[in-house]
């Protein structure tokens, strides 16, 4: 024998319409139309909000136009930096020529300090007369 047991469907339940006194005196219809609306209501509220945050970091004074110029400046700063290395680099190069090679002493000694050879004569040239106008002798 079979033992049947009848299932009952359990019922769905149906959400209440907003009273008068709960939607602040709205008219019924306008209330419920709210309620059922609330949905949509709230896609718009978002994507307003979305917009309003997508404006401010592009536009902002700290959104993607100060990025890019920032970012523009770190390459700039870079590119400074290693030309600071490089002539950091070359003048501890010539410094340690300058206490090792004697060959460099002596020719920053003749160029500097205008030192000689014992017997050498250095003669200076004057400097060539420039061609502006305010050098020459008016008439």
């Amino acid at each position: 024998m079979r033992n049947s047991v009848e299932r009952q469907q359990p019922k769905q339940q149906q959400i209440p319409e907003p009273t008068a006194s709960q939607t602040g005196g709205m008219t019924h219809q306008a209330a419920a139309l709210l309620f059922r609306s609330r949905g949509r209501l709230a896609t718009v509220v978002m994507l307003a909000l979305s917009l309003i945050i997508c404006y401010f970091v592009i536009f902002d004074k700290d959104g993607l136009a100060a990025y890019e110029q920032k970012k523009h400046e770190a390459q700039t700063l870079q590119q400074q930096i290693q030309t600071l290395k490089q002539a950091n680099q070359q003048m501890a190069d010539h410094n340690q020529r300058l206490l090792k090679d004697p060959d460099t002493i002596e020719h920053a000694a003749r160029e500097q300090l205008h030192y000689t050879r014992p017997g050498e004569v250095i003669y200076t040239l004057p400097e060539a007369p420039r061609s502006d106008a305010s050098s020459k002798p008016a008439k």
